[in-house]
């Protein structure tokens, strides 16, 4: 192997900080995340290339963007798309803070006025809220069923955003078109099955085997797809709000806010929320 003799090598980029992945790697295979020797990972700040490639429209929407600058900063994940939804935040945050520093303004409405108000959060913070999380892949319904849980990769996670984009732009054009109110109708029922089946299908994927209070344990996804389509709607929005808690877990938190005596008076509450996005255009700049 030829050594690089790059005088200018000892002015690469070098790693600012390590993190630990809150899964634990446990879904992992050696091709998608590189074990170390201590089980953290270090984290480069994104090149010129890297903060260009999010002015890329298309790469943005479609995930690449964001694959390409992961395995840009943080070499030992090697397949992004492949990273499950616990993961994914502390990726970012970190990358975030190597690349900018430790702390990232926010703005956003107070509720009850037409003010707006810069926030500086604490990013890592937001890491060590993150890392004291326990991670659970398990939940009980009601009725005794017990589910065990495959978090949801990124790049289903992407193909389900695309697909969910892609049917709104579909209702919007169909809302602000000449065609007849029978034809419209027709157009929505198709953009609502559309999603119900792209609900369906990530509950699927989401559920790796479902365990009876009799202790048999169900893991052809045929038979999980026929429970879904025949329980009863209690049931299924008991499931659905379980995985929808369980997909929180990793997950950056609403920053807690107080507000000003004159933002009181002008009709905020006293302490609000507000929403950390994963919003590119300001998130890596």
């Amino acid at each position: 192997m030829v050594e690089n003799t790059n005088p200018l090598k000892r002015y690469y980029r070098q790693p600012q900080i390590s993190i630990r992945l809150p899964s634990g790697e446990k879904y992992y295979a050696e091709s998608v995340v590189q074990k170390t020797t201590t089980g953290e990972h270090p984290v480069l700040p994104m090149t010129a290339m890297d903060e260009l490639s999010f002015r890329t429209p298309d790469s943005m929407m479609n995930g690449q963007a964001t694959v390409d600058v992961i395995k840009s900063c943080i070499p030992t994940i090697q397949d992004p798309w492949q990273l499950v939804n616990h993961d994914i935040d502390t990726v970012l945050i970190a990358i975030r803070i190597a690349s900018y520093g430790e702390t990232m303004e926010i703005t956003a409405g107070v509720p009850g006025t037409n003010e707006t108000q810069t926030h500086v959060v604490n990013l890592p913070q937001m890491l060590e809220t993150i890392r004291q999380e326990k991670i659970t892949d398990r939940c009980v319904l009601q009725d005794g069923l017990t589910l065990h849980i495959a978090p949801l990769t990124y790049k289903q996670i992407t193909d389900a955003q695309l697909k969910t984009f892609e049917q709104q732009r579909i209702y919007a054009q169909v809302a602000q078109s000449n065609l007849s109110a029978e034809e419209k109708t027709k157009r929505f029922t198709e953009s609502f099955r559309v999603l119900s089946d792209l609900n369906v299908s990530l509950l699927i994927n989401n559920i790796e085997r479902i365990q009876l209070p009799t202790g048999e344990t169900v893991t052809d996804k045929t038979a999980i797809l026929d429970f879904i389509k025949n329980a009863d709607a209690r049931t299924i929005k008991e499931l659905e709000n379980k995985l929808g808690d369980i997909r929180q877990q990793g997950s950056i938190k609403p920053v807690k806010v107080k507000a000003t005596e004159e933002q009181i008076k002008a009709g905020a509450p006293a302490t609000y929320e507000v929403p950390i996005t994963f919003d590119n255009a300001n998130f890596f700049v």
